[in-house]
């Protein structure tokens, strides 16, 4: 049991990253952070994104959460997050959700929607502030 977050260092990334610590404290559970990476990746992308889960880590472990992290190189976010969610039998995703145009609106990403659909628990979707 725990919380499956979809993590990128961008500003929904964090804003996700946020819901699921306080969802976590609030539940008393494990976090589970994935982040997908792109196959063939070259190795200054994968260092910086390595650097960057030292901080989750760090973070995450400051604040008392116990908490995994995957740097899976699927490259399809959804699988990714649905995967993990089933392998962990997870009792939520959260996803961070970018803001959109009003005829953006219309049209969710494809990777959020495809959780939405197809994850077997709920999903939290945020934006950032």
């Amino acid at each position: 049991m725990g919380i499956v977050v979809g993590y990128l260092a961008t500003p929904e990334g964090r804003a996700a990253l946020d819901a699921a610590v306080d969802e976590a404290q609030r539940r008393q559970t494990p976090v589970v952070v994935v982040v997908s990476a792109r196959p063939g990746e070259p190795e200054s992308e994968r260092a910086a994104v390595e650097a960057e889960l030292d901080e989750v880590r760090s973070r995450l472990a400051e604040v008392g959460i116990e908490h995994d992290v995957r740097l899976l190189e699927s490259g399809d976010v959804a699988d990714d997050l649905i995967a993990t969610a089933e392998q962990v039998d997870a009792q939520l995703i959260v996803l961070g959700l970018r803001r959109r145009s009003p005829v953006g609106k219309l049209i969710l990403g494809a990777n959020a929607q495809r959780v939405l659909f197809d994850a077997a628990c709920p999903v939290l979707t945020v934006k950032p502030s």
